[in-house]
């Protein structure tokens, strides 16, 4: 019988050895800390889509640019363009991140867009980040 041995980043080993900092930050005092490698990847995505292209320093193509959606009508293509965007860029930057699904929800009365991204980190348990912008 197989025993199936699960995907384990070897930075993962050290549970007392901290890798990143969540975002928001919101600690009391300095940042938290995240001692896993998906968490980390969570927080990564999560920065991804809130850059704007050319913010990042020494690195100009990084960021989901969704701030210049934001005057934009909320249009089929918009949704479109946005979610290819967002689906290639994560593929790029994230190469050990999977999308299983991007959803991306327009609400019209208040001119924003709901963003559900179900991912896993090299076939691991599924992770969800979930955004209003």
């Amino acid at each position: 019988m197989a025993i199936r041995i699960p995907n384990q980043n070897p930075l993962d080993i050290n549970q007392r050895v901290a890798i990143g900092v969540p975002i928001p930050f919101n600690a009391p005092a300095v940042f938290f800390q995240t001692y896993t490698t998906s968490a980390q990847i969570k927080s990564n995505i999560i920065n991804y889509i809130l850059t704007n292209t050319g913010e990042r320093v020494l690195n100009p193509t990084f960021g989901g640019n969704i701030r210049a959606q934001l005057f934009e009508n909320i249009t089929e293509t918009t949704l479109e363009s946005l979610e290819a965007k967002l689906t290639n860029d994560i593929k790029r930057y994230f190469p050990s991140v999977k999308i299983s699904k991007i959803s991306l929800t327009p609400n019209y009365q208040v001119n924003s867009i709901q963003l559900i991204l179900t991912y896993s980190v090299l076939n691991d348990t599924l992770e969800t980040i979930n955004i209003t912008l």
